[in-house]
């Protein structure tokens, strides 16, 4: 065997400094090289290393150094590693005397025993069915730019797979023994192994696991090791150097546009991971049909920005120029004029337009499209990588086993066994966990409430310093308005508190996930999954949610204002709304949360590898082995790829929930996964140790949370163009306030909507004479204009809500109600006709179970009936023997 082979690496630290000279012979036998020579037969060779393990623990058992509870486990467990046929080999460090690695090998027949007890699917035959023409084979000579080159990574073979049993190898597909089982799968094996192997008895209590070994310290870490470097292929002939072919044509930035080979990554890091970039790379692909209409709605508006009426008026100097706007603030803020706010408006045109409705309403249906072309991708995957019935039943996690202490009675097997609390203490704890979340819940609520006083404060310190005349002389007039100003600052102030409140809260879910103690490592996984979720939605989301819902919609009039805690008047929009603050808001936390992600995920560990690389080389440069420098890569961390889902899920929430404010959305976050997927491959194939493969069916508890944002992003965006722009007002006034009875002009027209939408107020009608005017510079204004639809002063009815209001508001319900039924309909006909499994994929699985049956079950029935029948002609033998007259 070479040692680049060994399926899993186990390091560990020496109690003692026994000798400086480095030989191996002088430290403890469980630190010696158990690995007998590779030319003596299987049997042999593990004959020798029970020969070997024996005489070395016995010749060691009297030394005092090493009579400590740590080496007692350690000689323990991996006696027992080796009793169930598993092969070790320890060898010192180069760079450390203190360290010594002990590889694990798992020969064939014992990958063949737990292939068996894990029921993993292996081949069977080779798949007969033909593949189906696609309408797209018309383009290969597109495609084929994009594809993987297959003399360099050779496409996998397809195999009807069944659960493995070795009393019927020989119907199976072994052409290779060495390639038979993967190497993800004989990673996994193995891990499966040392995850249930005991090291310690006490009170009729097992303890078992490499986890529990390594949390405890007796080992410093357990990976497997990858199968050479990431920048050269091995000299080894028969090393398969699948690192090297994923970093050349994965993670190579050179391979940018090519897509990824899912199959060779399943093959090496296993399902877990393949699934995360096979989800990745289709939303990513389905990004690009967003982008592209976006960019679509996004020219619409641009290029009739020129036909936008009512920003003209803004900008008019006759029209906006002469508007006299009612103060925003009390006391220090001044009168102003409607054009100050002549760029905003006209930024306003290029998200506020018509097309804003149609891609809202695209996106809609785009959601829905991704998440059933997606299940139908998934159980493609899931048949192709033998995940369909996944049998395999997981295992409590260790934490959890070493907190059972309670003894009760299982109602269904009526014996006893061992839980960590009982139902009284588990109440406790969810009652706990429920109001630690639901605290800092609060917390981020009280941050936002900060952000808001925040924009009330500074507001009027911005209305009183900014220029109060747009003289066309001084070009930062016509971008900074106290408005803008006020919103920029606010959404850097929220961005910097949601990086973070974020920091700090993935600490404490992890605290309050532990305290809770699942049962099974998917228990915690969820658990989790639900908890930062449900901070994080509220952590990013809820400074979009008050911009686009609560801001400018409960502000009064200027003589009765609506005041926050008694003090702070209440925020109030643009005259073209809110929805260009909510748009500088999405592209703020956006773009600073994909800049800041990719800056600490290529940055952090590298730098940490770096300063690793200086500690431990010192004097000449050794060629340190495999496992060395693998030991000194980062490792993943138990949650594995978690925040990666969290960071997808969370931009997918920005993508999909507020897309009506910003239809470039979709574009940032193609380019960013286009980046995210090569930083992504580029850590797991040159920073990080080699993960523990796992098995997956699907993305676990994110695809619901996926299908809970598509329901409420309809209501969302819905209610964004309602209530947020300015559609639903302006197609009412074109529609009905625009000609008689309710308007002067003799046709439909979109002339005069801004003096319609502007109402009118008193200023002698001020409650407090301190909020009169205190600059003179523009005048004695008698009345101000502010925006909403109420009655005129003199009016008898003055200062209540006029009969244009009631129209918008009707039109406004009326536009939500049939915008989401719409979508909803739509939604719900593309999910009952879009099936989850895909024709050819239902053929498929008929026909595996069909040869399952056939070459396994059949087979079997024969050779009872070969038996049966042998057994029946002996019998009758007998009896022939019996019955026949014995001559004398």
């Amino acid at each position: 065997m070479q040692m680049m082979t060994r399926d899993v690496l186990l390091e560990m630290e020496l109690e003692e400094d026994d000798d400086d000279d480095g030989d191996i012979g002088d430290v403890p036998a469980s630190k010696r090289p158990l690995m007998a020579p590779a030319t003596l037969p299987s049997s042999l060779v593990l004959e020798n290393l029970e020969q070997t393990i024996v005489s070395g623990f016995g010749s060691l058992e009297s030394q005092q150094d090493f009579r400590t509870p740590e080496f007692r486990k350690r000689r323990a467990y991996e006696s027992n590693l080796i009793c169930d046929g598993l092969q070790l080999e320890a060898t010192r460090s180069l760079l450390d005397d203190k360290l010594v690695f002990v590889k694990v090998h798992a020969p064939w027949e014992v990958l063949c025993t737990y292939a068996e007890i894990m029921h993993i699917k292996l081949p069977l035959k080779p798949n007969d069915l033909k593949t189906r023409s696609s309408a797209f084979d018309n383009f290969n000579w597109f495609t084929k730019v994009l594809q993987v080159d297959e003399s360099i990574i050779k496409p996998e073979q397809e195999f009807f797979t069944a659960p493995f049993e070795k009393n019927r190898m020989n119907d199976f597909y072994i052409q290779d023994r060495d390639t038979f089982f993967n190497p993800a799968t004989r990673s996994r094996i193995v891990y499966f192994i040392l995850s249930r192997i005991k090291y310690q008895v006490r009170d009729n209590v097992k303890k078992f696991g490499i986890n529990k070994l390594v949390s405890s310290g007796i080992y410093k870490a357990a990976f497997p090791l990858h199968d050479c470097s990431f920048s050269s292929p091995s000299e080894d002939l028969s090393c398969p150097n699948e690192r090297y072919l994923l970093y050349r044509e994965w993670a190579h930035p050179r391979s940018i546009y090519k897509k990824q080979p899912l199959d060779l990554i399943r093959k090496y890091y296993g399902e877990k991971i393949g699934i995360y970039f096979a989800w990745l790379g289709y939303y990513t692909q389905m990004l690009l049909l967003a982008a592209v209409v976006g960019v679509a709605c996004f020219l619409y508006g641009y290029f009739n920005q020129n036909n936008c009426t009512w920003s003209k008026e803004v900008c008019d100097p006759d029209i906006g120029g002469k508007i006299i706007m009612c103060p925003q603030c009390d006391k220090l803020c001044p009168f102003w004029k409607l054009n100050i706010t002549c760029e905003s408006s006209k930024k306003l045109c290029l998200f506020d337009s018509f097309g804003t409705l149609v891609f809202a309403v695209f996106m809609g249906v785009w959601v829905t499209l991704f998440l059933e072309f997606w299940k139908r991708r998934q159980a493609e995957l899931e048949y192709e990588w033998d995940t369909v019935e996944l049998q395999q039943e997981e295992q409590a996690r260790p934490e959890y086993e070493a907190r059972c202490t309670h003894v009760v009675i299982n109602e269904i097997t009526q014996e006893e066994e061992r839980i960590p609390f009982t139902t009284w203490g588990k109440c406790i704890r969810i009652t706990l966990c429920a109001s630690a979340v639901f605290f800092w819940i609060l917390l981020i609520i009280a941050s936002v409430i900060g952000i808001i006083v925040y924009r009330l404060s500074v507001f009027i310190v911005f209305s009183a310093k900014l220029p109060k005349n747009l003289n066309g002389t001084d070009p930062i007039q016509k971008y900074l308005t106290p408005q803008m100003a006020t919103s920029i600052t606010a959404s850097l102030i929220s961005f910097i508190i949601i990086m973070i409140l974020n920091t700090i809260y993935e600490k404490v879910a992890i605290m309050i996930t532990n305290f809770e103690l699942p049962r099974t490592q998917t228990d915690y996984e969820n658990s989790l999954t639900m908890k930062m979720f449900l901070f994080q939605f509220v952590n990013y989301y809820s400074s979009c949610f008050y911009i686009a819902f609560f801001k400018g919609k409960f502000v009064g009039y200027p003589g009765d204002p609506v005041y926050w805690l008694g003090k702070y008047r209440n925020e109030e929009c643009d005259p073209g709304g809110c929805l260009l603050e909510l748009t500088t808001q999405l592209i703020i936390i956006m773009g600073g949360k994909a800049i800041w992600n990719n800056i600490q995920e290529v940055l952090l560990p590298w730098v940490m590898n770096l300063i690793g690389r200086c500690r431990t080389v010192s004097g000449a440069e050794k060629k340190t082995p495999r496992w060395e420098q693998d030991y000194h890569l980062q490792p993943m961390g138990k949650l594995g790829l978690f925040y990666e889902y969290l960071e997808m899920i969370i931009q997918f929430g920005f993508v999909t929930l507020f897309v009506a404010s910003f239809p470039l959305a979709p574009l940032l976050a193609l380019v960013n996964n286009i980046l995210e997927i090569r930083v992504d491959a580029w850590k797991l194939t040159t920073q990080y140790r080699r993960m523990v493969p796992e098995k997956a069916q699907d993305i676990g508890a994110w695809q619901p949370i996926m299908q809970g944002i598509a329901i409420l992003a309809v209501v969302t965006n819905a209610m964004i163009i309602a209530f947020t722009s300015d559609m639903i007002p302006r197609l009412v006034y074109y529609w009905s306030f625009s000609i008689p009875p309710y308007g002067d002009h003799p046709h439909y027209t979109m002339e005069g909507y801004i003096n319609n939408t502007l109402s009118y107020f008193n200023v002698a009608d001020f409650k407090s004479k301190s909020k009169e005017n205190p600059y003179t510079e523009l005048g004695d204004y008698t009345a101000c204009r502010y925006r909403d639809f109420r009655y005129p002063p003199g009016h008898p009815q003055e200062y209540k809500h006029n009969i244009y209001y009631w129209h918008v508001i009707a039109a406004k319900l009326a536009f939500i109600i049939v915008m989401e039924h719409i979508i909803y309909s739509v939604k719900f006909f593309i999910s009952y006709a879009i099936p989850d499994v895909s024709k050819s994929t239902k053929s498929k699985i008929r026909r595996e179970k069909y040869l399952t049956q056939k070459l396994l079950h059949e087979n079997h029935l024969k050779d009872m009936t070969k038996n049966m029948g042998v057994i029946a002609e002996r019998m009758i033998a007998v009896v022939d023997n019996n019955l026949r007259p014995k001559s004398d």
